[in-house]
């Protein structure tokens, strides 16, 4: 394998979003890892028929060793790592007011979109750092937006709970963190918000995954004097 073909490992990819943004980086020639608990040979692939060189990585964001093991296979095999994107994420079945949330739906969501995605996160960096150009993409949503959430209507702040938007600032919390630590090693670190694409945690959302991916695909290749530490939409920056 040449040494100019980009490494991308995309978690939560085997629909919606997170597959089309690994299919959107295959598509710029980059060699895309899906990882994924399931399913991830069948969207591999899929990539694989449209001409996408792509792998599938067992991956569960529950469980270190599975981590740990991701990342031993691709520091055996490919000995780095340029992009991560940190798509993976659960909604709890509960929804509820906050008032009636209970705390187990809290700790179901934050295990996956918030301690998971920050293991995986972890786990991956110092791979990234022997990438000439390392990028994290956390997929996050404008709910995590505390000034857009506090303008927001009760109605549509409500269509997720609270568990999964307070979930989601703390991805962007993180992503703040980690961007000012891996700044001075080259490595961009951005919040991303896809919209509200229509996916099984939205159905009936009407902007695509393929426009939701756009956003993610652009952070992931940012030139060096691109942007770290932001928290972007397609349309440019937003407020946290």
């Amino acid at each position: 394998m040449s040494q100019e073909k980009k490494i991308a490992l995309v978690t939560g990819a085997t629909k919606g979003i997170g597959f089309e943004i690994a299919r959107q980086l295959g598509e710029q020639g980059m060699l895309v890892l899906i990882g994924a608990r399931a399913r991830g040979d069948e969207a591999a692939r899929k990539l694989q028929e449209e001409g996408i060189e792509a792998r599938a990585i067992m991956l569960d964001l529950c469980d270190q060793r599975s981590i740990d093991t991701a990342a031993r296979l691709i520091e055996d095999t490919y000995a780095r790592l340029d992009v991560l994107v940190n798509n993976a994420a659960v909604v709890a079945p509960e929804k509820a007011l906050p008032s009636k949330q209970t705390p187990d739906s809290l700790r179901f969501t934050y295990e996956t979109n918030v301690f998971g995605t920050f293991a995986v996160t972890q786990a991956m960096i110092p791979l990234l750092r022997r990438s000439p150009a390392g990028r994290i993409v956390n997929m996050t949503s404008g709910l995590a937006s505390l000034s857009m959430s506090s303008e927001a209507s009760a109605d549509l702040l409500l269509h997720f709970s609270v568990a999964y938007s307070s979930s989601k600032a703390a991805v962007n919390a993180f992503t703040i963190y980690f961007a000012k630590e891996l700044e001075q090693a080259g490595i961009k670190v951005n919040a991303a918000d896809p919209g509200r694409v229509a996916t099984d945690m939205n159905p009936t959302a009407t902007r695509t995954p393929r426009q939701g991916a756009a956003v993610a695909v652009q952070l992931a290749t940012l030139s060096a004097d691109g942007p770290t530490g932001g928290f972007f939409d397609e349309k440019g920056r937003l407020p946290w």
